[in-house]
């Protein structure tokens, strides 16, 4: 096997330093070769993956050979219940990051082309693995009933309130929310936005903040008893002790949750949310939910986050 030249500043070895769990050898590269191209929640994603490939492959010169990859598409597909998608994500991640390599210098570049050639699987062929509820659409009707849900009598009801106030309004990911801080809130005209720098944001953007989140937010902050930077923060130990951490992504994954189940609704998850606010928008404006969701191209945003559905009647009238 060709000897991988190690990172700057360390002795050249054919199995330096990063170790996969399950794998008995270690790495001469991992996701960290995409520094300044990805953000970090991305990263991580790539080197779960390639750390899984890794463990399949069970060698470095199995890793470095194309027909692994090939050979572990076909496991997952046969030995796994994965969704055609994400087995396409985790061979796109191996790809990308052999790519890199190759332009680093770690593997030649007619390896990474090996690579690239690896066909995905197709989504026809795997269509029974498609969760029907993957992406859930939520009525207005709906969406009211859940935001009315928390008990507005209780500090922990105030802050749940504005939480949900604000996904079903702001189209924020989940992990924007978690960390939104109040100086990021802003007055606009006679309504308000959030500054928001999302995973593919270079600069701030702005997105959307009704009038109804924006005052649920200011009274939860109000009668906060603590002080914090963030405006969703979490509740410690046992009963309702106010801490000034910022809320986890789980934690809004568990009140979200818990306020649909009350609502009657079932399998609803934060990014729903967003898909609420994109499906509401295109219905008037489709490259205003565009930019309230911060896509990049317009056709990210008619794809993925328009759940309208097919009418019945729409061709009564046609002749």
């Amino acid at each position: 096997m060709q000897q991988l030249p190690a990172r700057p500043g360390r002795p050249s070895t054919q199995t330096p330093d990063i170790a996969p769990r399950g794998a008995a050898f270690d790495l001469a590269f991992d996701a960290s070769l995409l520094a300044g191209q990805l953000a970090p929640s991305s990263m991580a994603m790539y080197q779960r993956d390639f750390i899984a490939y890794a463990a399949f492959a069970g060698s470095p010169a199995a890793l470095l050979d194309a027909a692994t990859l090939a050979r572990w598409r076909t496991h997952l597909a046969q030995e796994t219940q994965m969704s055609p998608n994400t087995i396409n994500r985790m061979l796109s991640a191996v790809k990308r990051l052999m790519r890199e390599a190759a332009s680093q210098g770690y593997i030649p570049h007619e390896a990474a082309a090996a690579f690239a050639d690896v066909a995905g699987v197709k989504a026809a062929a795997l269509k029974d693995r498609i969760k029907e509820n993957a992406r859930v659409k939520i009525e207005p009707v709906a969406m009211r009933t859940m935001c009315d849900s928390p008990e507005s009598e209780r500090l922990i009801g105030l802050r749940d309130t504005a939480l949900l106030a604000s996904l079903a309004s702001s189209g924020l990911r989940v992990s924007e929310l978690a960390v939104l801080k109040r100086q990021q809130i802003r007055a606009k005209g006679s309504g308000f936005v959030v500054l928001v720098r999302g995973k593919n944001d270079v600069e701030y953007r702005e997105a959307p903040l009704s009038r109804e989140a924006r005052a649920h937010i200011m009274r939860w902050l109000a009668e906060r008893p603590v002080e914090s930077d963030y405006v969703f923060t979490s509740f410690e130990g046992r009963g309702e002790r106010v801490g000034a951490r910022p809320l986890s992504v789980s934690g809004i994954w568990r009140i979200v949750r818990k306020y649909s189940d009350t609502a009657g609704l079932e399998d609803i998850k934060p990014h729903d949310f967003r898909r609420f606010v994109g499906t509401q928008l295109a219905r008037s404006n489709l490259r205003m939910a565009q930019k309230a969701l911060g896509h990049k191209r317009l056709e990210t945003t008619a794809r993925h986050y328009i759940l309208d559905e097919l009418e019945a009647g729409l061709t009564d009238d046609l002749y």
